[in-house]
């Protein structure tokens, strides 16, 4: 009788929730985070360490987005809902950095040397940059705990 009672608290086990923002498109979206995180993370120390007087406003911004990307990516790896509601905040704010850099860098071509992950839209990363904020949005909004 008492086997009958487990598992029907009502919710879903704490180990559940917290796999639930990685599963499914979750699985995806993180994988796309490790790879931007790894990729702005590496050139952005390459370009810090070796040519930072050439461009040090756009290398930095791309080490800015690396620290962004690694941010959500373990906002994804934790779970849960406080991850969750942080992983959003960071979606908004990179979306928001992409935004104000493809714009800046669209208006004044000039004001920035070298390219960040984020100029003209994340061009460079075939639009990336701006598709996968929006896309992390829409997954975090969908994965909020149902109740």
């Amino acid at each position: 009788m008492g086997e009958a009672l487990i598992g029907t608290t009502g919710g879903p086990p704490a180990g559940d929730e917290r796999r639930r923002l990685r599963s499914g498109p979750g699985t995806l979206l993180l994988t796309v985070y490790v790879i931007f995180t790894i990729g702005a993370g590496s050139r952005s120390v390459y370009q810090l360490a070796t040519r930072f007087e050439e461009a040090p406003l756009a290398y930095l911004l791309s080490a800015v987005a690396a620290l962004v990307y690694a941010f959500i990516t373990a906002t994804l790896v934790w779970g849960g809902e406080t991850a969750r509601r942080l992983g959003l905040v960071a979606c908004v704010l990179e979306l928001i950095g992409v935004l104000t850099v493809g714009t800046w860098t669209t208006v004044d071509p000039g004001a920035f040397p070298d390219a960040t992950v984020w100029s003209g839209y994340g061009m460079g990363y075939l639009f990336l940059p701006l598709v996968v904020p929006v896309t992390g949005l829409l997954w975090l909004r969908r994965a909020r705990p149902r109740g």
